[in-house]
């Protein structure tokens, strides 16, 4: 595994994706923590909205993983939320702000 992030190749999506804005970037280590990085202005000031990207993301998981792991996509959904429910019941991690690096020359 390589220490870099290996970014998911998207090319084959162009069309689906054209003039759409990244809001989320997320990586998992293995045994460790999750990373988000948010940028919440391409989808609005009300966080309402990052809800529904959210519950989005959620429905797109839950059939990746049916197709990937061959189980049926209601189950990956309804375990999907169990793992959302038990981080939300007892969060495993706290959020930290960072601020981007800027060059200076």
């Amino acid at each position: 595994m390589s220490d870099k992030p290996i970014p998911m190749n998207l090319d084959r999506y162009a069309e689906l994706i054209g003039g759409s804005a990244e809001f989320l970037r997320v990586w998992a280590k293995v045994d460790g923590p999750v990373t988000c990085f948010v940028n919440p202005v391409p989808i609005g000031p009300d966080p309402f909205a990052f809800g529904l990207a959210m519950v989005d993301c959620v429905r797109h998981a839950a059939r990746a993983y049916a197709r990937a792991v061959n189980i049926d996509e209601a189950e990956a959904l309804a375990r999907i939320w169990e793992g959302l429910d038990a981080e939300r019941a007892a969060p495993t991690t706290d959020p930290i702000s960072i601020t981007a690096k800027r060059d200076v020359n």
